[in-house]
């Protein structure tokens, strides 16, 4: 969160500049009750994400948790459809170079300098 404003800060990963498909192990149901008393009960659906000890590079940004996450069609599978006890093995810190930040907040990006150009008309002067 910015200290000034206590906005959050949006990052952006992927598993390397490619960008291809991952995925998070994540939880979803139905449920049926109250979550805003002036809205009375009603039914919703609720999700959540497995989460696990940052990675150093998530760290600096989310010093509590990062999502677990599945990268192989093995783990997805496990995932889905294995039981408990041997999907909990997928919940574990990603290893430090397995995320690139592919954006993050224009306030932190450091561009590096660029040597000026040379005009491309001539001048008078």
């Amino acid at each position: 969160r910015d200290p000034d404003t206590g906005i959050q800060k949006n990052y952006w990963f992927a598993l390397n500049e490619a960008r291809p498909l991952f995925f998070f192990a994540g939880l979803w149901t139905r449920w049926q009750g109250v979550r805003k008393v002036k809205d009375g009960p009603g039914e919703f659906e609720l999700y959540g994400f497995l989460t696990t000890k940052p990675n150093a590079l998530i760290a600096p940004i989310h010093e509590k948790a990062m999502p677990v996450i599945l990268t192989t069609q093995e783990e997805t599978e496990t995932w889905l459809s294995a039981p408990w006890s041997q999907a909990r093995h997928l919940q574990r810190t990603a290893s430090d170079d397995a995320l690139v930040i592919v954006d993050k907040p224009a306030t932190q990006i450091k561009f590096p300098p660029q040597a000026p150009q040379a005009p491309l008309q001539g001048s008078l002067f």
